[in-house]
């Protein structure tokens, strides 16, 4: 039985007043998960659980926004989701395309897409390029939708595409390797010119990353909230970040 929600405002309340003060993470990554059991035990199909998640992403930005979180990360889909039933996977691109057109259209975030959207059907990689440009001139909490995205993928493209450049350069592959540094990789990886995650939220119950960020979530705190995320609430992103700030972060020190 859940409390009244004029419980929840008070205990939201609460939690808030703990936050001044605090550190609080520049850069929050959220693994959106448990849309599909969300919606089975409503006896549902999987569609309308993704919908569901879908209509959340606003909500948690509009969070972010309150709290000034300056980049937020969403990880929509992932290179293993593309392996899922071929019309459960083209209702779930069409509802992330819905929802990622959605957000530019408020003109409120900058989005940026992160993921290797060439395993994507092209006119879900159109779709999803189109709505990045339309956010193109926007200031406001700097958004990576993650979608066709693995963390040994992002290396594999980073190393690839790290690999090309020198190559244009008339670099052999013997001066490459012998020079080749960690820097070298991080400034090929999608997420290029940002500061790593702070803090990694998973919903659902799951405590694993499932590859997620495997290169930039080296000293990053995770969170593992047991609500599905069509459920999460604005207390569990407070409770989240409560958590954040009672950490001791040693950054590998």
């Amino acid at each position: 039985m859940r409390a009244p929600s004029f419980l929840y405002r008070l205990y939201e309340r609460r939690l808030m007043a703990e936050l001044p003060g605090r550190e609080l993470p520049r850069h929050v990554s959220v693994i959106l998960d448990g849309n599909r059991r969300w919606a089975r035990e409503l006896g549902q199909p999987a569609a309308y659980g993704h919908r569901k998640g879908a209509d959340r992403m606003t909500e948690f930005l509009e969070w972010c926004e309150e709290v000034d979180i300056k980049i937020v990360t969403l990880w929509l889909l992932s290179t293993d989701n593309l392996n899922r039933e071929e019309k459960e996977l083209h209702e779930l691109m069409g509802i992330i395309c819905d929802a990622v057109e959605a957000l530019a259209q408020t003109g409120r975030w900058k989005l940026a897409m992160v993921g290797n959207l060439d395993m994507l059907p092209e006119f879900s990689r159109k779709r999803l390029r189109d709505a990045e440009a339309q956010t193109s001139a926007v200031e406001g909490v700097y958004v990576n939708i993650a979608v066709g995205y693995g963390g040994r993928q992002e290396i594999a493209d980073a190393v690839r595409e790290f690999l090309r450049d020198e190559a244009a350069e008339g670099r052999t592959l013997e001066e490459v390797a012998s020079s080749l540094t960690l820097d070298d990789i991080t400034a090929h990886l999608y997420t290029k010119g940002q500061p790593d995650p702070d803090l990694v939220i998973r919903t659902s119950g799951e405590q694993r990353m499932s590859g997620f960020m495997l290169w930039q979530s080296v000293h990053t705190e995770m969170y593992f909230c047991e609500v599905y995320w069509p459920d999460f609430r604005r207390t569990d992103f407070l409770r989240a970040l409560r958590d954040f700030t009672q950490r001791e972060r040693r950054l590998g020190k």
